[in-house]
């Protein structure tokens, strides 16, 4: 509730603004209204919405789907992804993201 007892929500405040639109954000934030599961998929707030029964085995079934994949090339782009989204300028984004395929071509598991 955070504005509504008189506190703004400052460090959720980093999150929101990164992963949702800044109106749908700052509405959030200024109002202290809650969001249903449905809303937060729609905003991209969360990826899916499933009952709390089916929680686990969602859960694990995306698990499993990521694992397939070799782990360090699953290291590679969550570090790649995360620094290039720091990045302000898009130009740099993409010659860093260029930079780190041509390096992840050298790793073994990287064979087509």
């Amino acid at each position: 509730p955070g504005v509504k007892i008189g506190l703004f929500c400052t460090t959720p405040s980093v999150e929101l603004g990164r992963v949702m639109p800044t109106k749908q954000a700052m509405e959030m934030l200024l109002t202290g209204d809650l969001m249903s599961a449905e809303q937060a998929v729609a905003c991209g707030l969360i990826n899916k919405a499933v009952s709390p029964e089916k929680l686990r085995d969602t859960t694990m079934d995306l698990a499993a789907k990521i694992a397939q994949a070799p782990s360090e090339t699953v290291a590679i782009g969550k570090e790649a992804f995360y620094r290039h989204l720091a990045m302000p300028d898009i130009t740099a984004a993409y010659d860093f993201a260029k930079g780190v395929m041509v390096d992840n071509r050298a790793a073994p598991d990287a064979v087509e």
